[in-house]
């Protein structure tokens, strides 16, 4: 099944098209759409605070837990943090998720078409996903 680019409205293929889903799920603050006011990652919510293991553990269970009910066309695998100490002192942290992708998923079909991974990247502007 393939889908349009948001920013462009170009056709794109299906793995683009979940990886998109997964930019607007993870970048939706809960409670902010009118109609359906559950939807949402909740890790929005998690910025701006100090990094302490506590908080890691929480943006790995939000990003998990997002993922498996809005996008069932990925089964989540492993999330993972990666940078530099420095760059986590800085308050900059991305993730690594790494996941099965199902592209058919949504109609019933779970077969694996292929195991994936890709980075996650907190910015001023939203987040950003990095195939």
């Amino acid at each position: 099944m393939t889908g349009i680019d948001r920013n462009t409205g170009r056709i794109i293929g299906p793995l683009q098209s979940t990886l998109q889903s997964v930019e607007v799920i993870l970048g939706t603050s809960m409670g902010s759409r009118c109609m359906r006011r559950e939807f949402g990652g909740g890790v929005l919510e998690l910025l701006g605070r100090r990094m302490k293991p506590q908080l890691f553990v929480a943006w790995q269970q939000l990003v998990a837990t997002a993922i498996d009910l809005w996008e069932p066309r990925l089964r989540i695998r492993r999330i993972s943090f990666n940078g530099s100490v420095e760059a986590l002192r800085l308050g900059h942290a991305a993730l690594m998720i790494e996941a099965d992708f199902r592209p058919r998923a949504q109609f019933g079909d779970l077969t694996v078409e292929r195991h994936l991974s890709f980075g996650l990247r907190f910015l001023q502007s939203g987040i950003q996903v990095e195939q």
